[in-house]
């Protein structure tokens, strides 16, 4: 055989005519409208779209289908019209925290993770809460089912001090441990304390056990409306300062929705010269960051999960068409060729964000796709359902064994 899978008939973005794409250990080696040779396996696209598979870039996996063990009042002050009680919402929300269990949160990361490997999400920045409360437990968790999704849903477990650094003494210790326990990034909130001086040693102290262990940075910045917020301009400043551009992602920033129009165009272009994306969560929260005027200065913005029935939001699948068909909406993105940037934003654009190497249908990269059930990005937002097959490092994820009960 010449190759472990062909695709034929496949429809692309942007381009006119059928294509086959041909792949053979794991990476695409040709595209081309006809292709010559044989294959262990022969999918039939059917005029069906054929992309890059779902990337997202942000998700609270250790508190996925949590919500039923919580009352409303979380989701009632995160939600609040002004997000002025941000912080109480997190407060509210860590009461979960006393009832880690690996055992329970195994279940549900598995039951997220399968569901992912369904809707062709197949590369996922997983956040597990570390603090005095949550000790490594999630954190355990989430590294046992990396290691057991490998090749089928990567996950790249971030090491995240949701209740604060200079806030939770000890923290920063943890974090350390989870670094070596095997974490893949450093997170952050610095916003979360008290002072601007101790925001400035949360992401001092994040960044540097980031630069010790040469991994990515996460954090999730000014995610309150308070236009005073500057943890996100604290964080580029800091990458820069470190040389480490291209290394960090900023989360929510959700303030910049209030910031005045100078201070956004400073903000824009330090993010670009500290290689600096944002993820914008627009249905997980009535502020958002400015994603469409971020766009329009050549910004990398993409758009996350965040959360699937926790404290902070009752939907989600890991189904990243239908975080794109919410935000069309949310963000009045609307016309044809903004659907098509919305389509970037839960595919290319976030792979280039997580540092994933040529995370393009071309032929030399690897092969990660989706044959969806349609023949447009319209089409497929609209509808957002599951794809008809899923490829993951050149392989068939097998449904049945995704759609089997633990």
């Amino acid at each position: 055989m010449d190759f472990d899978l062909i695709i034929t008939n496949a429809q692309l973005r942007r381009k006119e005519g059928k294509f086959d794409i041909a792949i053979d250990k794991g990476v695409i080696k040709k595209i081309e409208k006809k292709i010559a040779g044989k294959a262990k396996k022969t999918i039939d696209a059917g005029g069906r779209l054929v992309t890059e598979s779902f990337v997202n870039t942000h998700l609270h996996l250790c508190k996925v289908y949590t919500l039923q063990m919580l009352d409303s009042k979380a989701l009632t002050s995160y939600h609040g019209s002004n997000m002025g009680a941000a912080m109480t919402a997190i407060e509210l929300a860590a009461r979960v925290k006393e009832h880690y269990d690996e055992k329970w949160i195994i279940k549900n990361v598995r039951k997220a993770l399968k569901s992912a490997a369904l809707y062709g999400n197949t590369h996922i920045r997983a956040f597990a809460d570390v603090d005095s409360k949550a000790k490594l437990i999630g954190l355990k968790a989430l590294l046992k089912a990396r290691d057991e999704f490998k090749g089928i849903v990567d996950v790249q477990v971030v090491a995240f001090p949701q209740d604060g650094v200079v806030r939770e003494p000890g923290t920063v210790d943890l974090i350390k441990k989870s670094m070596d326990l095997g974490a893949d990034v450093v997170g952050g909130i610095p916003w979360i304390e008290y002072t601007d001086a101790d925001s400035k040693k949360h992401v001092d102290e994040m960044c540097n056990i980031a630069k010790k262990y040469d991994t990515d940075v996460s954090m999730l910045v000014d995610d309150a409306g308070d236009a005073g917020l500057r943890t996100l301009e604290m964080l580029a400043v800091k990458m820069l300062e470190q040389g480490r551009i291209g290394r960090a992602l900023a989360h929510h920033a959700r303030a910049m929705a209030l910031y005045p129009e100078p201070y956004f165009r400073k903000i824009s272009a330090l993010l670009k010269k500290a290689g600096m994306g944002v993820v914008s969560d627009p249905h997980t929260g009535p502020l958002h960051a400015k994603v469409k005027e971020l766009l329009a200065e050549g910004n990398l913005v993409m758009l996350g999960q965040d959360d699937i029935a926790d404290a902070y939001y009752p939907f989600g699948r890991n189904n990243m068409l239908e975080v794109a068909f919410l935000n069309v909406h949310l963000l009045w993105m609307t016309t044809f060729p903004e659907m098509e940037t919305i389509y970037d934003m839960i595919t290319v654009n976030p792979g280039k964000a997580i540092n994933l190497k040529n995370f393009e249908l071309k032929p030399g990269a690897p092969a990660h796709l989706v044959v969806l059930n349609e023949k447009s990005v319209y089409e497929a937002i609209w509808n957002h359902q599951p794809p008809l097959h899923v490829i993951s490092h050149g392989k068939l994820i097998d449904k049945d064994a995704m759609q089997a009960a633990d």
